[in-house]
């Protein structure tokens, strides 16, 4: 077999020989990243000893958000927890954010509501309305959520807190997108989840560079030690992401994979809003340290150039099956992966899917890095 593999790149041209080796090259980069680092988790099982009560604070930012804090607000509210007070902040909301505020506070006695005033001359975004509530809050570990979520279940702070331990300063939880009709909606769902099965796989393997918001819990004397977002106050993104990515320690992060602690938000219904959303998102990724930077970007381009080649390659005849059999021996290991992250993530319905969504995100990506980049001074949070 070897003898007539040889016998076969022996009898191509030199360019046609290259674009073999930096194939393989690629294939092994992404093997790499797959074998070792992403398929954790699918492999890890986390048996977690029960905690004492830890009192908790879920910290909302909420800005003009009146019709999701009606609906959703109340599954936050109604934890099963023995100990613990939502703050929301009402970041100059124009709509009846403030009303239905009220009206829980008289139902819900650990609802604590804290209010910006509208400046027309300040640009501010959510860091500040974060930093507010965060210092509103009373208790040492912080859970943070986005108004447009809902917790998995009733027993999301307890899930999450059985982590909240002398030894972690972050845990680092999934939030996922609900699941509606359509090519888009699983797109999203499926981007999600790959960035999940990163930061999380990335995490458990020692190099801990970014959390969501949607889900996300750390120390508050963390937070004032660190002096909070000061470092990158000017951005309007990262003030989850760049916020773990300088503060992280390796040994001092966790991950819940426990379908209760998930929490599902409201999905982007046009391009043009999930487009500005990942703008925003990656208008923060060039402050990431370097070390992670290389290597979020390396399995990409990998990718891409793997797929590029391997369309080239599979027109010569000589060479279509070292192609054909790089090409199935990645599949078999990226399919592999993608169903046990969609098994552990429940999302549904987007395995069929998988193998195109592979090949474009990289280019979708890359454009929306670009343009956040450039329009990262005229972003904004709502």
């Amino acid at each position: 077999m070897i003898d007539k593999l040889i016998e076969l790149l022996t009898d191509i041209n030199c360019w046609q020989f290259w674009l073999v080796c930096t194939l393989a090259l690629a294939w092994l980069i992404e093997m790499l990243y797959y074998l070792i680092v992403f398929i954790r988790v699918g492999r890890r099982k986390q048996q977690v000893p029960y905690n004492p009560v830890v009192p908790v604070s879920v910290v909302i930012c909420a800005k003009n958000e009146a019709e999701n804090l009606r609906t959703r607000l109340v599954h936050v509210l109604e934890q099963d927890y023995p100990d613990f007070e939502v703050v929301v902040v009402n970041d100059q909301s124009t709509d009846d954010t403030e009303m239905i505020l009220d009206e829980y506070k008289q139902k819900y006695p650990n609802l604590y509501v804290t209010e910006i005033s509208h400046n027309a001359q300040f640009r501010q975004g959510k860091k500040l309305a974060l930093t507010i509530g965060i210092k509103a809050a009373k208790n040492e570990w912080l859970l943070l959520t986005d108004a447009d979520c809902i917790p998995a279940s009733k027993n999301w702070i307890r899930t999450m807190s059985q982590y909240f331990t002398e030894g972690n300063d972050f845990v680092l939880g999934y939030g996922g997108y609900e699941e509606r009709p359509g090519f888009l909606n699983k797109l999203i769902r499926y981007d999600a989840g790959f960035i999940a099965l990163q930061y999380f796989t990335f995490a458990e393997a020692g190099m801990p560079y970014m959390g969501v918001g949607r889900n996300l819990a750390y120390r508050k004397s963390l937070f004032v030690k660190s002096k909070g977002f000061m470092s990158h106050s000017r951005l309007m993104s990262g003030d989850d992401d760049l916020f773990v990515n300088e503060n992280a320690q390796k040994r001092r992060v966790a991950v819940s994979y426990n379908p209760d602690s998930f929490t599902t938000c409201e999905s982007k219904e046009t391009f043009h809003q999930w487009n500005t959303q990942k703008q925003r998102h990656f208008s923060a990724s060039e402050r990431y340290k370097g070390s992670h930077k290389f290597l979020l970007a390396l399995e990409p381009m990998a990718r891409s150039y793997f797929y590029l080649a391997a369309v080239v390659l599979s027109f010569f005849e000589p060479l279509y099956i070292v192609t054909g059999t790089l090409f199935l021996t990645r599949y078999l290991v990226f399919i592999y992966t993608i169903s046990k992250a969609a098994n552990r993530f429940k999302i549904k319905g987007v395995k069929a899917l998988a193998l195109l969504f592979d090949i474009i995100l990289p280019y979708i990506n890359l454009v929306q890095m670009i343009l956040g980049n450039i329009r990262k001074e005229r972003l904004k949070w709502k």
